[in-house]
């Protein structure tokens, strides 16, 4: 198996991390820009590409969910707060 086939094996896999699968979405933009796949080649290509930024998509909207859901107010009351304010209290919490 080449390395690419083997990259792109445990990217279809269901505990392939982040990580991994944004790699593996680089690397086809990589070759899709390239522009030396033939045309079947460049759909396959752009297919899998979409497959994986749907899973990163997904993953990183999950994880915005867990620090919405994990937020705590100044009495310790687990609330639900945008992921922004969250930004914008840490960068209060600099500057002070």
């Amino acid at each position: 198996m080449t390395k690419s086939n083997d990259s792109k094996s445990k990217i279809n896999e269901p505990q392939a991390g982040f990580e991994e699968r944004l790699a593996r979405l680089r690397q086809i933009v990589d070759e899709l820009e390239r522009g030396e796949l033939p045309l079947e080649k460049s759909i396959e290509r752009y297919e899998e590409g979409v497959r994986v930024l749907k899973h990163c998509a997904e993953t990183l909207a999950n994880a915005r969910l867990r620090v919405e859901e994990l937020s705590r107010d100044a009495e310790g009351v687990l609330e639900t707060r945008p992921a922004k304010d969250l930004e914008e209290d840490a960068e209060e919490d600099e500057e002070n």
